[in-house]
């Protein structure tokens, strides 16, 4: 709230609101609540709530009730310390949890509790996982105490699905709007969380750095990185000592691999507070990127004794585990992350990578599904589906998979090859040719120097077809650019002489009689496959 105050122009004094008024409880709550607010920020829990015991007051009643929920906690935590034993859910508890909801719960049947104490409540029932009242809890928070973010938090990580959303009855006031920009992001539909976040913009907020770093948050998740690292430049000139989010910033840093950028945050941040999460996790990425995954490991380690709960770094580590072929660690750290937060898509990608490895397809495919179910339009895990169908020898479904990768925007321009060398699989060598020229014409539009594995493949195909339909044209075309790769520039030479044998001979390039026969309607007569491959003028390209 006072980041959001201090974007926006300062009140004249005429116009400052009161400070709210004091009731007799109040007041008569004073000095316990004065004292026991002391104790509560040196964090002694159980000292404060012992001097708030019988306080009347809301606000005395919210902190003794608060000190207790947060002593537990602590306990369970300090019970925890070693967060990467084999512990699964249920095994530490927090003692006060049952204790604090039969309280709360007849308060909340009177109707005597505040915001504050609704909040709370909602929490105890949520670390209870009685999701559905927690829900109902904070959606009635939120309408008592519209301006208290915690509680639209809450709200945000219980809600699954945009369905989901449409059923809660939210109060109508600005916080909503932030509200829904937050779990927009969270629920991958980006378009419309930019579309928020630039209405609040437009409405007066444009030097939050919140927005600014949601935003930056926002193109990271649609993989837009370049937008998403400006961004992020952006905002660590306005506030250079902040650490919120800095982890996501250098989580772009190493898809990029820019070690001396990535360096220089980790360093920095170290400076500003070493025992952060956030810092640590930067700090992680750094000695991954030097492929130093065992401190790599143990700085994720760290951070997730400094909070068990933080959702990147069981990510993280899971992703370092697996480049140190420790597959049963890997599995244990990314079921922890969807444990925390199920939406996480990063969990179950890299669960189905170890299963892959694990040589279990059955089992990767229900992980990469649900990868596919928080992302459906990132093609890394719909080719990596693909390749699961296609173990499982269930082409069709490959075959799809793989055209919807290419279809949203292949990452990787892998795809079209792999249904190229399905196609052929099946003998279905004009829907394969098709495949390979898609494929050659993206790559040399996009102007990248790509591995040579696959074009040399792809030419080397297509050579083979038009020389099977007789097109000798294109066929030698082809077989010229076969040979400038070492794997195929025997096979292109060879295939140079047949053609010049056979036109020696006088058989004329037949492109009538082959046409109907080899070629799909779409490619037939006047648009040959060679038509198709206009943009590429095959002579000039140099791979």
């Amino acid at each position: 709230a006072s980041e959001l105050a201090f974007a926006l122009e300062p009140l004249p004094l005429s116009e400052l609101p009161p400070p709210p008024a004091l009731t007799e409880e109040d007041a008569r709550d004073l000095d316990a609540y004065t004292l026991a607010k002391s104790y509560f920020d040196l964090k002694e829990y159980d000292r404060a709530a012992y001097f708030l015991r019988g306080c009347k007051s809301q606000k005395a009643y919210f902190l003794y009730m608060y000190s207790r929920y947060l002593s537990g906690e602590k306990k369970k935590d300090d019970e925890t310390v070693d967060s990467l034993g084999p512990l699964e859910k249920g095994q530490v508890k927090n003692e006060a949890l049952r204790e604090l909801r039969v309280e709360l719960s007849k308060k909340h049947k009177a109707r005597e509790l505040d915001g504050f104490g609704l909040y709370l409540y909602g929490v105890v029932l949520r670390k209870l996982d009685l999701v559905k009242e927690a829900i109902d809890v904070f959606v009635e928070a939120a309408h008592v105490l519209p301006l208290h973010w915690g509680a639209w938090l809450e709200l945000c990580n219980l809600i699954t699905d945009k369905e989901m959303l449409k059923f809660l009855s939210l109060p109508d006031t600005w916080m909503k709007e932030f509200f829904l920009a937050h779990i927009y992001t969270e629920l991958q539909l980006i378009e419309e969380a930019l579309q928020k976040y630039q209405s609040l913009i437009d409405a007066g907020f444009s030097k939050s750095t919140y927005i600014i770093s949601q935003i930056a948050v926002a193109y990271h998740n649609i993989r837009d990185i370049d937008k998403a690292l400006s961004i992020f430049n952006e905002l660590r000139k306005q506030d250079p000592y902040r650490i919120e989010n800095m982890d996501t910033f250098s989580n772009l840093l190493y898809v990029r691999s820019m070690k001396p950028e990535l360096s220089y945050l980790a360093h920095n941040l170290c400076e500003i507070d070493k025992y952060r999460v956030e810092t640590c996790c930067v700090i992680g990425n750094y000695y991954s990127l030097r492929s130093q995954h065992e401190k790599a490991a143990l700085y994720f380690q760290r951070a997730l004794k400094l909070n068990p709960r933080y959702l990147g770094a069981w990510t993280l580590m899971g992703h370092e585990y697996m480049e140190m072929k420790n597959t049963s660690a890997a599995i244990q750290a990314y079921r922890h992350a969807i444990e925390v937060n199920k939406r996480d898509y990063r969990a179950w990608y890299g669960l189905g990578q170890t299963y892959e490895i694990l040589k279990m397809p059955f089992y990767c495919l229900y992980y990469y599904r649900r990868a596919h179910q928080l992302r459906p339009n990132d093609s890394r895990m719909l080719v990596a589906l693909g390749e699961c169908y296609e173990k499982l020898n269930q082409l069709v479904e490959a075959k799809k998979c793989y055209w919807r990768a290419y279809a949203v925007g292949d990452v990787e321009k892998m795809a079209l090859v792999k249904l190229a060398k399905l196609h052929e699989q099946l003998n279905e060598s004009e829907q394969a040719a098709q495949c390979y020229i898609k494929y050659i014409q993206d790559i040399y539009s996009c102007g990248e120097i790509v591995e040579h594995l696959e074009v040399s493949t792809a030419f080397r195909y297509l050579a083979q077809y038009y020389f099977k339909c007789k097109l000798w044209d294109e066929a030698s075309a082809c077989a010229q650019k076969c040979c400038a790769f070492n794997d195929t520039r025997e096979e292109g030479k060879a295939l140079l002489r047949q053609i010049l044998q056979l036109r020696n001979q006088g058989e004329t390039s037949s492109t009538e009689i082959a046409a109907p026969f080899f070629l799909p309607a779409s490619l037939s007569a006047n648009s040959t496959p060679t038509r198709r491959v206009s943009p590429l003028n095959l002579s000039s390209v140099t791979p």
